[in-house]
């Protein structure tokens, strides 16, 4: 087989993705797709999605299918269970005391995800004093089936460095800013992610990203802008109205 990209390649691509036996899209890039499907969500940003092709950064199926890929490319891809969310193992359901639960015991109900022994479970069954959780994802055993839209192949350093901001700052490209200074990149951080959670190990993420897909650089630069608040201008003081002298009463 014939591969149009080459391995750590980085691309943007569209897609909806859906379980074949029962149509239901669990996850899409496109907005009006997640609108009609009832699964929009106003927190995220609907954007073409970032991938280094071959490296992972999708299921396997899809993976393997993007490698073969080419810029511009539309394509409909089945994802086996074995190339994506693997198949069903019955060991991995287990049958508890309710009472394991804790507070949460009284306000579970079958289909809800909970998280016990620092693993995420679906409840199936409950009953008897007693609750079925399986730990399988719950797309194990399924087909999935991919609409896919490759828009775009990331080549330069300015693309990759842009691809790779918005990756981790999902923002307009008119609040990512940065330049490069031969083996430098300074890179100005957003207003909008200032107060972000855990911005520090988010820096350190995009630093190690970009070194390892724009080779040349040697240092990155944070660079962290406040600005001083403007004060308040106090509202003009209102004059009370002048008295009009009386009118004479007519005789």
């Amino acid at each position: 087989m014939t591969l149009a990209f080459q391995k750590g390649t980085l691309i943007l691509v569209d897609y909806t993705a859906k379980v074949k036996d029962t149509n239901q899209v669990f996850e899409t890039t496109r907005e009006a797709d997640a609108k009609t499907s009832n699964i929009f969500d106003a927190n995220i940003k609907y954007q073409p999605r970032l991938v280094s092709v071959g490296e992972a950064w999708v299921l396997k199926g899809l993976d393997d299918a993007l490698l073969a890929a080419s810029p511009g490319e539309k394509l409909t891809v089945e994802v086996p269970p074995e190339k994506g969310f693997g198949e069903r193992d019955t060991t991995k359901v287990r049958m508890i005391p309710l009472r394991k639960l804790g507070d949460d015991a009284d306000k579970v109900s079958v289909g809800d995800a909970i998280e016990l022994d620092e693993r995420t479970g679906i409840i199936r069954f409950i009953g008897s004093g007693r609750v079925q959780v399986d730990f399988n994802h719950r797309f194990a055993g399924k087909t999935i089936v991919y609409d896919v839209n490759v828009t775009k192949s990331l080549d330069t350093d300015e693309d990759k460095i842009m691809g790779l901001l918005k990756r981790r700052f999902p923002l307009d490209e008119s609040k990512l800013k940065f330049e490069i200074k031969g083996t430098q990149l300074d890179i100005n951080i957003p207003d909008e992610a200032m107060m972000m959670e855990g911005l520090q190990v988010v820096k350190r993420a995009i630093a190690n990203e970009i070194f390892k897909f724009v080779t040349k650089l040697e240092k990155i630069n944070f660079v962290e802008s406040y600005n001083k608040a403007k004060p308040q201008e106090k509202p003009a003081e209102q004059k009370a109205p002048e008295a009009k002298p009386a009118q004479p009463k007519a005789a």
